[in-house]
């Protein structure tokens, strides 16, 4: 791995203090995930998707306490791709968990891109079509990538704004949603079966992926040893009472079968009641600026993470080579982005992304277990982190087989392609990805 800075700035130097830690990991959920995954989701578990949030808020508490525990014991930018390396040696099975990382980001960016242009399709005269959904996905994703090859550093600089723009927009919806409610909506009654709150932990546990940017914050993090947990949880337990009370607005407001049917974009359907056509409209123009935000983090981070992984052998090379004002890698990875947008619909997208990063963050708390002592970690806390990661995977797995039986061979797939990835390049390399944090 590219080995980070070895330089520090005195503690009143650092970016990072505990609130702004907090909101970089509020932005940083907050973002596609609600807008993508409410509808998805309530197809699911029907009004019980409150509950279904709150155990994923849980899961995402437990997973973040154990990150929390990695990024202070082994501080570095590298992140997840640092504690699969710390958790597993320095060995095929950390480098083929590093590209499977990659891989899953690359989901995750078709699954924004895609949701970008389902809600840029209910503009349009005919609504939402498959054409005109992937002609705006497909064009929000290059023009990202043109922004990125010529440098990215207004978008980065909007970013606050934005954040401040997508946060306002929900509280407003959800205040004014919640006055608007019908109470016999959110009866039980009627409502699918508790295991349907399970099935659909996949997809909300997916609203709450971003929390883990907090731990790469953590070189640049006023004494990181205080403030690293508190982030983590403040963060984490702000945003599951969001989606909760989201979650409330839109069932108490919508009937089950207006969900279901607007899936997609049933969040700005929500808006109706309170606001009429007008409230549609600006809970679609919110949901795509959420989106082209969290499109334009993704593309630099996929770089960002492909880059790295290229300069030890775990990628080719290609994803090295300069061209313009970023790597090649960037057009790579947009590249095979694009086929998953334009043959894969939204739910199956989400549906995958929420699994490969669930997968991911399993095999990084169990990593954990090897080395709790040295974190100082709780074992049944990040064992806790285990079983939620995993049962979660399980049940979105087994839910979705039934409806989309092709699933196991698409996380099966990229499972192999990263295995496959990374023998192949170490045979032909002989490098390996290596720790950053030595041992303190």
């Amino acid at each position: 791995m590219v080995k980070a800075s070895t330089k520090h700035s005195r503690g009143d130097e650092k970016a990072f203090g505990l609130w702004s830690a907090i909101f970089l990991g509020i932005g940083s959920m907050v973002g596609a995930g609600i807008f993508i995954v409410i509808g998805e989701a309530g197809a699911i578990a029907g009004n019980l998707v409150t509950v279904s949030f709150l155990v994923g808020g849980v899961i995402a508490l437990l997973c973040g306490y154990s990150l929390a525990r990695l990024a202070i014991r082994y501080p570095s930018r590298g992140g997840i791709i640092e504690y699969l390396v710390q958790g597993y040696g320095e060995g095929v099975f950390s480098g083929s968990m590093g590209i499977l990382f990659y891989l899953a980001q690359l989901v995750a960016l078709a699954a924004v891109a895609k949701s970008f242009g389902t809600y840029a399709a209910t503009y349009m005269t005919h609504g939402v079509t498959p054409f005109y959904s992937n002609v705006f996905s497909v064009g929000i994703l290059l023009l990202f990538v043109s922004i990125n090859l010529v440098g990215a550093s207004m978008v980065a600089r909007a970013e606050n704004l934005i954040v401040i723009i997508k946060l306002a927009a929900l509280v407003v919806f959800t205040v004014a949603s919640l006055l608007f409610i019908d109470p016999a909506r959110l009866s039980p009654h009627g409502a699918p079966s508790v295991i349907h709150v399970f099935y659909a932990l996949g997809l909300t546990f997916f609203a709450y992926q971003g929390f883990s940017v907090i731990t790469n914050s953590v070189e640049d993090m006023v004494d990181p040893e205080r403030n690293m947990l508190r982030a983590m949880f403040w963060a984490i337990g702000l945003v599951a009472l969001l989606y909760i009370s989201v979650a409330i607005a839109v069932f108490g407001n919508l009937p089950l079968e207006t969900i279901v049917r607007t899936r997609d974009y049933a969040l700005a359907e929500a808006a109706k009641p309170a606001f009429g056509v007008w409230g549609f409209k600006i809970m679609a123009a919110a949901a795509l600026i959420a989106t082209a935000s969290a499109i334009n983090a993704t593309l630099y981070a996929v770089t960002q993470i492909s880059y790295t992984l290229a300069k030890e052998g775990d990628l080719p090379e290609v994803y090295e080579y300069n061209i313009f004002h970023n790597t090649e890698g960037l057009i790579i990875s947009a590249l095979l982005t694009i086929p998953m947008i334009l043959f894969l619909d939204l739910g199956q997208i989400a549906t995958t992304a929420a699994i490969a990063v669930l997968l991911i963050q399993g095999f990084t708390h169990t990593g954990h277990l090897f080395r709790y002592r040295e974190t100082g970690a709780r074992l049944s806390l990040v064992v806790a982190a285990v079983f939620g990661s995993f049962g979660a995977a399980w049940f979105a797995i087994a839910y979705t087989s039934l409806k989309m039986p092709n699933i196991v061979y698409y996380i099966g797939g990229i499972f192999f392609l990263a295995f496959s990835f990374e023998v192949a390049l170490r045979l032909i390399n002989d490098r390996t990805v290596l720790k950053q944090s030595g041992e303190r």
